[in-house]
C-alpha cells in the first residue's frame, strides 16, 4: 500500500462486504430462476445467461 493512500475504515469494509453478499445472492437467484443478468465489464454492458438478448453476443 502506498503511503499516500489511507486504509479503508472498518465501517467501509463492513459495507463493502454487505454489498458483495447482496450482489452474489441476487446473481445466484437469477441463475436459479433461469434469468439473464446485465453486468458492466471492460467499459461495456455484458449480458450473461442462456436467455440473454442477442445484442450481447456480437
Amino acid at each position: 500500500m502506498s503511503p499516500d493512500k489511507k486504509r479503508p475504515s472498518e465501517k467501509s469494509l463492513i459495507m463493502q462486504a454487505a454489498l458483495k453478499q447482496a450482489v452474489t445472492a441476487a446473481l445466484d437467484k437469477k441463475y436459479r430462476l433461469g434469468q439473464y443478468a446485465v453486468l458492466w465489464e471492460n467499459n461495456r454492458l455484458l449480458y450473461i445467461g442462456s436467455d440473454a438478448p442477442e445484442i450481447s453476443r456480437k
